[in-house]
């Protein structure tokens, strides 16, 4: 199973959207290190017999590479409704700065 995502960006962080249709918190696991999102989790298979089986079923691992570092420290997840957003802060070493110049 390939989990879809949506990434985008802004000023100050990146937000990734998952779906993670009957997923629960505890079922997944995020990592973050320096530039790399690790999302991963596992939907439990039953032992039921269908006669067309569509659901995912499974672990999965997805990794993205974000342009710039993101502050682990600061990340925030949560679930609703089968959708996962992840909040990512870019570290502060990869925000702009502003400078501001002195007039003698």
């Amino acid at each position: 199973y390939r989990l879809a995502v949506d990434v985008r960006q802004e000023d100050d962080a990146y937000i990734i959207q998952a779906l993670t249709p009957g997923l629960k918190a505890e079922d997944l696991n995020i990592q973050v290190l320096d530039t790399v999102v690790t999302i991963s989790g596992e939907y439990q298979a039953d032992e039921q017999e269908y006669l067309l089986h569509e659901l995912p079923r499974g672990s999965f691992s997805r990794i993205l590479e974000m342009p710039v570092a993101v502050d682990a420290g600061k990340a925030e997840a949560r679930i609703q409704d089968g959708l996962l957003t992840l909040r990512l802060p870019k570290a502060e070493s990869a925000r702009p700065k502003t400078i501001k110049v002195n007039v003698k």
